[in-house]
This record gives C-alpha cells, structure tokens and sequence, in this order.
C-alpha cells in the first residue's frame, strides 16, 4: 500500500500521467548514462518499460535511480505550464502481470536496429520534484 504524498508529490504523479515516455538517469561502470522509458504510475510507484538491449536494466536493479518526463515538446500556452518532473529512489526488476502488460500498449519494432525486447523496471519514488514554467499572455 502506498504511503500518503504531500499535494505537490501527488501534482508531479498527475503530471507524470500525462506523458507516455520519459528518461532514466543511472550510473554504469561509475559514468552517467540516459535511456529512454515508457512509463506507468502503479499503485504510487513507476513502472518503467525499456529494451533490455541498452543493458542499464541490470545496472538498475537494486539501486537509486532518477526517472524524469516534461511536457516541453508542448507549445506554450495561457492554459497549461510546461513542467517537468523527476523521482527518485531505489529500482528492481519486477515482472508485471499481464494487465499490467498491456496497459503499456505496444512497444517500437525496433531500438537502434535490434528487435525490441523489453524488461521492467519498478522506481518507489523517495524524492519528487516538479518545475513549471509559466508564461503570461503578454509575451
């Protein structure tokens, strides 16, 4: 069962919902590396959907991690901020059922060439942070 959030932790979950793919920050072989991830919120934790190819999967699994999305490729507008968001905390590979599967939808045919084969990743978010950008009709 997840633990209460604070407003602005429960904001930055909403938003999160709003956009299928975001980027994992983690470390391999003591440099930063970035890969892309679909993502669902479960339960207040993250599910994360990526090709095992990239490797980072095993890298992941049992470490903290950062996961981050925005909504930046948006156009600005008087009706919604562009925001971004990042959650911190420790991963594990899980293996969803297959509701859960199919929430995610399709996945691409391909990444960098190779048949996609995806892994799972579940992020229980420590540390949330959430960032707006805010822009006024009279710019």
């Amino acid at each position: 069962m997840p633990f209460p959030r604070p407003s602005d932790e429960l904001r930055a979950i909403e938003l999160l919902g709003r956009v299928r793919y975001g980027r994992l920050a983690t470390s391999m072989r003591a440099l930063p590396f970035l890969a892309v991830a679909r993502h669902l919120v479960i339960e207040g934790r993250v599910i994360l959907r990526m090709h095992r190819g990239l490797g980072c999967h095993e890298s992941c699994d049992g470490s903290v991690i950062a996961y981050g999305a925005d909504n930046f490729n948006s156009p600005a507008s008087a009706d919604e901020d562009l925001w971004s968001v990042q959650f911190t905390g420790p991963a594990e590979i899980v293996d969803p059922d297959a509701g859960q599967r199919k929430l995610f939808g399709a996945g691409p045919s391909e990444v960098n060439g190779e048949p996609f084969d995806p892994v799972y990743l579940r992020l229980d978010p420590h540390v949330v942070h959430m960032h707006t950008l805010s822009f006024n009709a009279s710019q």
